[in-house]
């Protein structure tokens, strides 16, 4: 998982877990600790924005009819 709408995507399509390792280690090379806490806020900034914008205020609410498929 790399953006917030990566993790919406996945769990509105059934999924229970997510790996962001990339995301993370990329943080970690660039900036220590303090670079994995700021891209963790950035995560979950998205996940709450993006929640927003789906009009859903709990997880429990993200379900397939949810996604747009083209």
């Amino acid at each position: 998982m790399r953006r917030g709408t990566h993790v919406l995507k996945s769990l509105c399509a059934g999924a229970t877990a997510a790996s962001g390792g990339r995301l993370y280690l990329y943080a970690l090379a660039a900036a220590g600790q303090e670079g994995v806490e700021r891209a963790i806020m950035l995560l979950k900034d998205e996940i709450e924005r993006g929640m927003k914008l789906m009009g859903v205020t709990s997880v429990d609410q993200l379900t397939r009819d949810r996604l747009r498929w083209r």
